[in-house]
């Protein structure tokens, strides 16, 4: 796979300003083994460059990541970004009872909050080392129900709602790639996307803590994402890529001032059947001195419409058929999300949480070897 040269100013916030007038954190190691992700201009993009286009397009079938420059016309975003790892910060702060008045697991919803331990995140039964909260887009637009939220939340409505707006054009704009490039009948994807209708999308802030030098595991459990497009802000490493191929090892994605790294879910490898690639990747801890500073994420999640079945489109010659006697499984976005994020909840589902295989996405899919 083609790479362009990573570079990386660390210690700076995602528009370049320094994080509380300090130097930041260590820089990136240079001794771990990097992915080889492809860097694409949103400017390009967005100007139907043919060429970045094709990269699009390459990074989507190979790997299913891919850099994001947003600086210039994504500054916004980026700003808006920076704001809510303040946000993030605030929420953690909190007490953790008051916390835990916002987990909504028992109301078979992955809204709301998610303590530290909460999933189990392989099969000895060892369980997640990071606590998030997912805020609904739904509930920020009005389109579903309104969730009670710490008042911390609640009083950035309105950067939720410029956060969310400007994430959902970005993921539109690659649908719309995508739709031209699989001949699909016009807007196909966008309007299994409309942000006006009821989904699981999100903007999930995650803490993750360091862990003893002694004992450093896994942070969150190798995984697909449940939905279609995931736009992705971190500023210390730990997000590690499995590469397709039976031989691969896992790497590292470093983190880029000023990109976001934008990866592709479940829903896109369905609709296409393993055509768009969903890749396995998980968290770990940060490397290097890295590693002893507290990681904060920022995600923004984009999943089909609650009623879109997960299952391969009709209407394009380039999507692959499915094999012979193989059929979909008739489940719609909703009910594959709800499995897949509470699935590994052992509060919810007790030893059945150890049970990887009823609660998989489209791993097989993504590791096929060539």
């Amino acid at each position: 796979m083609a790479t362009e040269t990573i570079t990386q100013t660390n210690g700076v916030h995602l528009n370049g300003s320094h994080t509380n007038g300090t130097s930041g954190p260590p820089p990136f190691p240079d001794d771990v083994p990097i992915a080889p992700l492809l860097i694409l201009s949103f400017e390009k993009l967005r100007n139907n460059d043919t060429e970045e286009i094709k990269r699009l397009i390459r990074a989507c079938e190979d790997i299913g990541f891919f850099y994001l420059d947003l600086r210039g016309p994504g500054d916004d975003i980026l700003e808006d970004a920076d704001k809510l790892f303040g946000v993030g910060e605030e929420l953690y702060d909190l007490p953790l009872e008051e916390k835990q008045k916002y987990d909504f697991m028992h109301k078979n919803s992955y809204f709301g909050y998610k303590g530290f331990g909460a999933n189990v995140v392989d099969k000895t039964g060892r369980t997640d080392r990071n606590e998030f909260y997912n805020v609904s887009k739904d509930d920020i637009f009005g389109v579903g129900e309104k969730l009670p939220a710490p008042d911390v939340l609640e009083n950035q409505r309105s950067l939720f709602k410029s956060f969310m707006q400007s994430s959902h054009g970005i993921i539109t704009m690659i649908l719309n790639q995508l739709n031209t490039h699989l001949d699909l009948p016009p807007d196909t994807l966008p309007n299994l996307h409309r942000l006006q209708r009821s989904s699981g999308d999100q903007v999930r802030i995650i803490k993750a803590p360091p862990q003893p030098m002694d004992d450093r595991q896994t942070t969150l459990g190798e995984h697909t994402d449940f939905g279609s497009v995931t736009i992705l802000f971190n500023r210390l490493g730990g997000l590690q890529v499995l590469p397709p191929g039976k031989d691969s090892e896992w790497c590292y994605v470093k983190p880029l001032p000023g990109h976001a790294i934008i990866n592709l879910g479940d829903a896109m490898a369905k609709f296409t059947n393993g055509l768009l690639r969903s890749n396995i990747h998980r968290v770990v801890s940060p490397p290097g001195k890295q590693g002893e500073y507290t990681r904060y994420s920022l995600v923004y999640f984009s999943r089909p419409e609650n009623e879109v079945l997960m299952k391969r489109l009709e209407g394009s010659n380039k999507i692959p058929q499915l094999a012979e006697g193989e059929v979909d499984e008739e489940i719609n976005a909703k009910d594959w999300i709800i499995r897949r994020a509470l699935g590994h909840r052992h509060a919810i589902n007790k030893e059945k949480a150890l049970d990887f295989e009823s609660f998989q996405g489209t791993e097989r899919l993504s590791r096929r070897a060539y």
